[in-house]
């Protein structure tokens, strides 16, 4: 059975892409680097030092400082998400499932703690979670798999107990690596890739997922 529910961050509880795009594509640009919001989707999912890494890679010699530039998009995005940040559809519904069947919850994201923080606060999730954890705590983010099964050894059950929820293709592709039970609810810019057949279960929005979805998944634990 299922025994722990861990969630991607954003694009998945809050609809923070968007913020995430504006951010990365303003300080980049002031940095030299001419990276346009659509450019951005490319690193959907990744950590933001990883990130930063990716296009000094494609535009070398531009960021002087990775830390000071990593660190300007993280206030950027952290006062977007106070002055802008959304719940995604479905996320209190989902949640107020989860918290009836008595499954424990778990927020794992590639985002770093401090972002991570300012969004449970802004969408009150705190009494819901009983681990948050961050991939800046691991060597490496998604797609590597470190930070999902960081989480459920924080949430002492097996990585093939765990049932994750990702919006991309990265998060997808490291809940896999983790052996867990995937949902993917793909953000717009991926929702024709092919690699989300993956996943265990595809669907458009978290609305999507109740009780006959939750038995589906439970059934192909239990069978494994």
């Amino acid at each position: 059975m299922i025994q722990a529910i861990i969630f991607d961050m954003d694009g998945l509880l809050i609809d923070s892409e968007p913020l995430w795009q504006q951010a990365e594509s303003r300080v980049l640009t002031a940095h030299g680097v001419p990276v346009t919001p659509t450019m951005c989707r490319q690193t959907m999912g990744m950590r933001i030092d990883e990130v930063v890494r990716y296009w000094d890679v494609r535009y070398p010699g531009m960021m002087h400082d990775h830390d000071v530039v990593v660190d300007e998009i993280m206030h950027a995005v952290i006062a977007l998400v106070r002055e802008k940040g959304v719940m995604m559809p479905g996320v209190d519904d989902v949640v107020q499932f989860f918290h009836a069947q008595g499954v424990p919850m778990a927020i794992a994201s590639s985002s770093y703690r401090v972002l991570i923080d300012a969004v449970v606060e802004k969408l009150h999730l705190a009494p819901y979670l009983a681990v948050v954890h961050s991939a800046q705590e691991e060597l490496y983010g998604k797609p590597h798999p470190a930070v999902f099964l960081a989480t459920a050894k924080k949430l002492d059950v097996d990585p093939t107990t765990c049932l994750v929820f990702e919006d991309s293709i990265n998060g997808v592709i490291a809940a896999k690596a983790a052996r867990m039970t995937c949902v993917c609810v793909p953000d717009t810019a991926v929702k024709d890739h092919p690699q989300t057949a993956i996943a265990d279960l595809v669907i458009s929005s978290l609305k999507q997922f109740g009780a006959k979805e939750w038995e589906k998944l439970n059934g192909c634990v239990t069978h494994r």
